[in-house]
């Protein structure tokens, strides 16, 4: 595990590592590792605006934990995901596959459909 971290926070070893590709791949690696980036942020920042703006006490703190929870997930998968395609396109080698973004989008989708359950127990049950 260490490892891995470390080899988020020294290029040197990552650029030690097989041969220099074509600069447009790693380009589109550092494209796609900012996207996931803006995807946790904007996670958190639905966390911090559902601590700050839904009225349920019990469902706001569940909801914010959940979306902070996640953001950070995503972000920390992000450079994850990026170091081993880096890795993989200077050996030469398939990229890695990853499941995460069916998870993510599974775990977006099931906590949609529950606020959605939520906002309509409460239209029905009133105040």
């Amino acid at each position: 595990m260490w490892q891995a971290i470390r080899r988020w926070f020294d290029p040197r070893e990552l650029r030690a590592v097989g041969s220099t590709p074509d600069y447009r791949f790693s380009l589109a690696n550092e494209r796609t590792f900012l996207a996931w980036l803006r995807t946790g942020l904007a996670l958190v920042a639905g966390g911090l605006a559902a601590a700050q703006f839904l009225p349920q006490a019990h469902l706001r703190e569940v909801v914010a934990v959940a979306l902070l929870l996640l953001g950070g997930t995503v972000a920390v998968r992000a450079v994850d995901h990026w170091a081993r395609t880096e890795r993989a396109i200077r050996l030469g080698e398939e990229l890695p596959a990853s499941r995460f973004p069916a998870v993510l989008a599974l775990a977006v989708g099931v906590g949609a459909l529950l606020l959605v359950a939520a906002v309509l127990a409460r239209a029905v049950g009133g105040p």
